[in-house]
């Protein structure tokens, strides 16, 4: 009997193998070292990469106050191990319930220059407290609290200004000026911080308690609440408690497609990313890119990316105003048309493609990208648009609020402070979400993991195509972050590139193709990325070279 039993057992496992859920190192990429150090930190308290992406979009908005913060809102994308499908967190910023069309717009209908910029009337209602409290109790593992810690013990020792710091601080530094919180924080004597100047945020800190002892309704309600709304409408400001107790983050389903035989997962609208990212690849359809010319290849990219910031320009909003045609936009066949309209020999004018608005777009974001050694994954891109946002702090709070109101079109028409033009489409109403180009990125094939976004406004999209791509060609993350970069959104029709992303020869084969050139003396973008190899269980890392991130890769026991 006893050796029936043992056969019996030994058939079972032959059959049915175990498959212990496959470990390996965790890896954080980030544009702050110490906000990749606390995801760590975290990791290492039991927490998953849930709780890790709490705590290192919470040290960003402590750190990185002319990137994002409390004051503003973002997208995180989330895969829980062993899932199929993954989720967007949605906590993009609202307009005001007060909000309307012509509010930038002065009797005569002209807009006035710097209004949905600059002060308290250009912020909207934040959603990135409301998506902090919702990541952890839906996703993570440990208290909000426990996460949220070392953003509040950052807040209160302080960090040290870095050269970064001051460009930023000097760039907006007569917004700073003009609120007496926010100078009294982020300047020294009313002027900018010497590099090492220890930046302390005790408000911050104390605001940032309030949410991990209460929830959301320690920001959207209560002592800071009341403060947000006494200190906005002291300053001019259309905030109501009812905009407050009203947030609500979305769930989102991501925009997702196939290329070379890798699943792409992207951000959804009102991120306009992950369509236009969809869209450029099926236009790419199976073509060896390695095997054209240096010119061919990159005349290809150009075009598609010419055509699908056209359609962004057209079709992409708020999904919960506007009716986005995702599925059309995102199939094979209307990429397959597109590209038929492409000379492989000559550049298309875009005067030639149907006329469309491009929406307006913000400039500063930051992103992070994090694998935890269960396989949970999130990659996040957040912004408060242009650097320290609208200047703005509310008293008593550590709040620097947002300038994404100046993602809506003041007027259909007349351009924003980057010189993009927005449609009706993007028009300002009550409650509503503007358009957005952050696009946090998964990329899988049964091989390989890529998780990646970048910074950079409207280039983002086209960033991170590339980085789609170079991640299926099998590129090192270090290489994928490196490589240099070159942007086409359509209008104005001009193709931005940085030294070094063309060789003296192709950009005489671009100029004869008809393609217009403009070497910017500035890099762009700051890519994060994190990489699994899953036949070897390896995780790899890296951060931009361009900016003063840190990737990490450690074996959490």
């Amino acid at each position: 009997m006893m050796r029936f039993v043992t056969t019996v057992l030994i058939m079972l496992v032959a059959v049915v193998p175990a498959y212990p859920t496959p470990r390996h190192e965790a890896g954080i990429a980030s544009t702050q070292p110490l906000a990749t150090e606390a995801g760590f930190e975290i990791l290492k308290a039991g927490g998953n990469a849930f709780d890790a992406a709490v705590a290192v979009s919470a040290v960003l908005a402590v750190v990185e106050p002319y990137s994002s913060g409390l004051g503003g809102g973002g997208f995180w994308l989330l895969q829980q191990a062993g899932k199929a499908q993954a989720v967007m967190i949605d906590g993009r910023e609202t307009a005001p319930l007060k909000a309307y069309e012509k509010m930038y717009q002065d009797k005569t209908g002209k807009v006035i220059p710097g209004l949905s910029m600059n002060g308290v009337l250009a912020a909207g209602i934040p959603g990135e407290p409301a998506a902090l409290v919702h990541i952890a109790e839906k996703y993570g593992r440990l208290p909000l609290s426990q996460s949220l810690a070392p953003a509040i013990r950052i807040a209160r020792k302080g960090f040290a200004v870095t050269q970064y710091y001051k460009r930023m601080a000097r760039f907006r530094l007569h917004v700073l000026r003009a609120s007496k919180a926010a100078a009294a924080v982020f300047l020294y004597r009313n002027e900018v911080p010497h590099e090492d100047y220890i930046i302390k945020q005790p408000d911050l800190a104390r605001t940032l308690e309030a949410l991990a002892a209460h929830g959301a309704a320690g920001f959207y309600q209560g002592k800071v609440a009341k403060r947000l709304i006494a200190e906005t409408s002291k300053a001019g400001g259309i905030w109501s408690a009812k905009d407050l107790a009203a947030y609500k983050i979305r769930e989102r389903k991501p925009v997702t497609g196939s290329w070379h035989g890798y699943r792409i997962t992207s951000a959804a609208p009102p991120s306009s990313g992950g369509v236009a990212i969809i869209e450029m690849l099926n236009m790419l359809g199976n073509d060896n890119l390695r095997a054209l010319s240096g010119v061919a290849r990159k005349h290809l990219l150009i075009e598609v990316m010419r055509r699908a910031y056209r359609d962004r320009a057209e079709f992409l909003g708020d999904p919960d105003f506007v009716n986005v045609p995702v599925a059309r936009l995102t199939n094979k066949r209307y990429a397959r048309k597109l590209r038929e309209t492409i000379d492989p020999l000559h550049a298309t004018p875009s005067r030639d493609l149907k006329p469309a608005v491009p929406p307006p777009e913000g400039k500063h974001t930051t992103h992070f990208s994090i694998l935890d050694a269960q396989g949970n994954r999130v990659a996040a891109t957040l912004s408060i648009n242009y650097p320290f946002g609208s200047g703005f702090m509310a008293a008593g709070t550590g709040v620097l609020l947002n300038d994404e109101m100046d993602d809506f079109s003041a007027k259909p028409g007349v351009p924003n402070v980057y010189g993009l033009v927005g449609a009706q489409a993007n028009a300002i109403a009550p409650g509503k979400r503007m358009l957005s180009s952050m696009s946090p990125t998964f990329v899988e094939s049964p091989d390989r993991l890529a998780i990646l976004g970048t910074p950079g406004g409207s280039r983002i999209i086209t960033m991170v195509l590339r980085g789609i791509i170079a991640a299926t060609q099998g590129l090192s993350a270090q290489r994928i972050v490196s490589q240099r970069r070159f942007h086409h959104q359509y209008l104005p029709d001009v193709v931005q590139f940085e030294n070094g992303a063309f060789t003296v020869g192709e950009i005489l084969g671009l100029q004869s193709m008809g393609h217009k050139l403009q070497q910017l003396h500035y890099t762009y973008g700051n890519m994060q990325i994190v990489i699994l190899d899953k036949a070897r269980h390896a995780v790899s890392a890296a951060s931009d070279p361009r900016g003063e991130g840190l990737a990490k890769v450690e074996n959490i026991p």
